[in-house]
């Protein structure tokens, strides 16, 4: 990783006196000395680098006590309590308010006669963590909302009730007062009498009311409601049904009928949005009247909200999910952690009932890429799947004895005398000769690299290397241990690697090579060259004879000769003259920039031969060699491409490419399809090595080769 940066509550964390941040190659560190209670809230940690962005979070809870005391330990205690008897206006807000004191975190319930009140409009759930406050505020409170009401809240360490009776007033209409109408006796105004042998009937208006319903209802999600009510009146009353002050109408979603003195609101496929208060009122005029009924729609929760982001280490995933963003109606009870290898169908639950937003999956196979994603799960169900995280690839981590940190310096020559005892000769190149050493105290046996220093110059190159191999920490590239200073030579002490050069192992009779070997092959070149990378480093010698086996009998690989290896430096174009012809990409022909594409062109090269035993732009002499890559042309048309699969073929085409803008990284190589498959998707089929011992065998027979030994910044 490049860069990292803290956020606290999604404000950027500044590093001060009791802040501190830290970084390596393997994780990022916050550290806060002398905890406060300020300290406390969500800590996210977001790692940027050319690959991309990634981020997690975690909550820091700051337990505020005293010396010789357990709070922090206890169940909730209620503080202040609900009152016994509390009463309230119909239409005025009111709000029943508790304080606990106890370990955090606590969630709270509230109950009226004992049945669940929801957390809506109407009813809407007040929380201050700070000052341990729970509350329950009722916006537009009626005489139906009297009551008992309870809050019930729990910790880790258990839970605690408490009870009060709220009354609702009815609103006062004010005392009646018999109407009176006065008349002037004015004989005036008296007309002719008539009348007629039937009687006449007066009769009485009656004043709407409604009789009963409707009522408090818990549905699920996606069912039909129905809310109906009875109501009397003479004339026929007006009815409306109202939500959040808003009236009613049939549409698409609902339909309201009235008749015979029933009105139903029917609700399908009803939603969370659906949920609340439904009022009823009914007017005709001569009197009014009015309803309410709670909607609850409950039902599995929605799915956890994003991808889930996930971050590896050895065998082990460490997985984070954001919750979702509607619960159901009801608590979030735990969630399901899923996996499946990458390119499988199947998935496979690896956590169930989490109860928290993170998960680490252990035992996962090195060398495997995997997918992940997870459910949410209340009472009624589990949500569907979140969206699949992005494949991750467990890198292979058994390669022997863990590395440690160490710079070498370079020591007198005396004492590499005192310390080691020369044994056989393992090679020699351009640079001088290998010997294998035992050394005296431990009778280990490590590889004495002989460098040849003729003149001053040769020295300060033995010391860059030393300088690059003490940043190259890595299991899959050759490690340093000592290095000397002799009067002609510099000498440097690594570790013994006994396995042969790894093109040498697939070709013996004892070896069955298969694209399968090939690919476990290439995922490791490609983790030691992204390590390279990653620390600025260009190795500018990628071929065959640096990329050596562990031992004879297994698959680990390693990767040696840091002699060309450059240090490159933001902004600063370097251009250079050496490497191996065969090898080379074309900007090292062309004395153009190079830059870390280049030793991807190298890997694509190699991995060309580790396939077909050809090599994809040999020419007669060096000359005609160059020419090849320089045009960049190559194709798989020989038969032995005929058993090597498409993906195969597609990454090697992703590297050869001669703008080295457009090839892949080795981060991005590991990703690739071809290499980032499961072992049981990989291809068995035997590939012939008839070429590839021909190719060895060539190559023995050449003179060591190089451009040039140039290099300017």
């Amino acid at each position: 990783m490049s860069d990292v940066t803290w956020y606290k509550n999604d404000v950027e964390v500044k590093p001060d006196d009791r802040v501190t941040s830290s970084l390596d190659d393997l994780a990022a560190r916050l550290s806060i000395s002398n905890l406060e209670s300020a300290d406390t809230g969500v800590y996210t940690c977001v790692a940027r680098c050319e690959s991309g962005v990634t981020r997690c979070s975690t909550e820091l809870c700051v337990f505020d006590t005293k010396p010789g005391t357990d709070s922090y330990l206890q169940p909730p205690i209620f503080v202040e309590g609900l009152v016994p008897k509390r009463t309230a206006d119909e239409g005025e807000p009111v709000q029943l308010t508790v304080r606990l004191q106890g370990a955090v975190p606590m969630s709270a319930l509230w109950f009226k006669n004992d049945v669940l009140v929801p957390n809506c409009t109407d009813f809407e759930y007040v929380v201050t963590e700070d000052r341990g406050e729970f509350g329950l505020s009722i916006i537009d409170p009626f005489v139906k909302d009297s009551g008992i009401y309870s809050c019930k809240v729990a910790n880790s360490f258990g839970q605690a009730v408490s009870s009060g009776k709220l009354i609702i007033n009815e609103m006062s209409s004010g005392n009646q007062v018999p109407m009176v109408i006065e008349l002037n006796n004015n004989m005036q105004d008296v007309g002719e009498k008539t009348a007629c042998d039937s009687p006449v009937n007066i009769k009485a208006a009656v004043p709407a009311s409604i009789l009963s319903g409707p009522y408090d209802t818990t549905v699920l999600r996606g069912a039909k409601v129905v809310l109906k009510t009875s109501y009397k009146g003479d004339p026929e009353p007006c009815v409306q049904w109202l939500r959040a002050g808003k009236v009613l109408e049939s549409d698409a979603h609902l339909c309201i009928t009235n008749e015979r003195g029933v009105s139903s609101l029917t609700i399908d496929s009803i939603t969370a949005d659906d949920c609340g208060k439904y009022v009823v009122r009914v007017d005709n005029g001569h009197g009014n009247d009015f309803h309410f009924a709670s909607v609850a729609v409950e039902g599995p929760p929605d799915p956890p909200a994003g991808r889930p982001v996930v971050s590896v280490s050895e065998t082990s995933a460490d997985v984070t999910w954001s919750s979702p963003a509607y619960d159901g109606g009801c608590m979030v009870t735990g969630y399901g952690v899923e996996v499946r290898p990458f390119n499988q169908s199947d998935w496979k639950l690896v956590a169930d009932k989490c109860h928290s937003l993170s998960h680490i999956v252990r035992g996962l196979a090195p060398g495997e890429s995997y997918v992940f994603r997870v459910r949410a799960e209340n009472m009624h169900g589990s949500s569907e799947a979140s969206l699949e995280s992005t494949p991750v690839y467990i890198l292979q981590t058994d390669y022997g004895n863990t590395l440690w940190p160490k710079t070498v310096n370079i020591e007198n020559g005396d004492l590499f005398d005192k310390q080691y005892e020369m044994l056989d000769e393992l090679g020699k190149g351009r640079y001088g000769v290998v010997y294998k050493v035992k050394e005296r105290e431990t009778n280990k046996y490590y590889a004495a690299k002989f460098v040849r220093c003729i003149k001053s110059t040769d020295k300060e190159k033995a010391q860059e290397e030393v300088d690059i191999m003490n940043c190259l920490r890595h299991p899959k590239l050759l490690q340093l241990d000592a290095a000397f200073d002799k009067p002609r030579e510099v000498v440097l002490v690594t570790e013994y690697i006994s396995g042969g050069e790894l093109f040498e192992r697939v070709v013996a009779d004892d070896f069955t090579l298969t694209e399968k070997d090939c690919i476990l092959f290439t995922r490791q070149i490609c983790e030691g060259v992204d390590y390279m990378h990653k620390q600025n480093v260009v190795h500018l010698d990628l071929k065959p004879e640096n990329i050596m086996c562990q031992s004879r009998t297994s698959h680990y690989i390693k990767l040696i000769d840091f002699g060309l290896a450059q240090k490159i430096i933001p902004g600063q174009p370097m251009r250079v003259l050496f490497g191996t012809p065969e090898f080379i990409p074309p900007e090292i022909i062309g004395y153009e920039p190079i830059g870390f594409e280049s030793d991807m062109w190298s890997v694509g090269v190699i991995c060309y031969v580790l396939l077909s035993g050809l090599s994809p732009f040999m020419g007669d002499n060096d000359s005609e060699t160059f020419t090849n890559i320089t045009k960049a042309e190559f194709d798989f048309d020989d038969e032995a491409f005929d058993a090597v699969s498409q993906d195969a073929k597609d990454f090697i085409s992703a590297l050869l490419i001669k703008r080295k803008e457009l090839r892949l990284t080795a981060r991005e190589c590991l990703k690739h399809k071809w290499l980032a498959q499961q072992d049981m998707d990989m291809s068995c089929v035997i590939l012939s090595t008839d070429k590839l011992k021909k190719f060895i065998i060539r190559r023995k027979w050449q003179v060591p080769e190089s451009v040039c030994s140039r290099r300017t910044g």
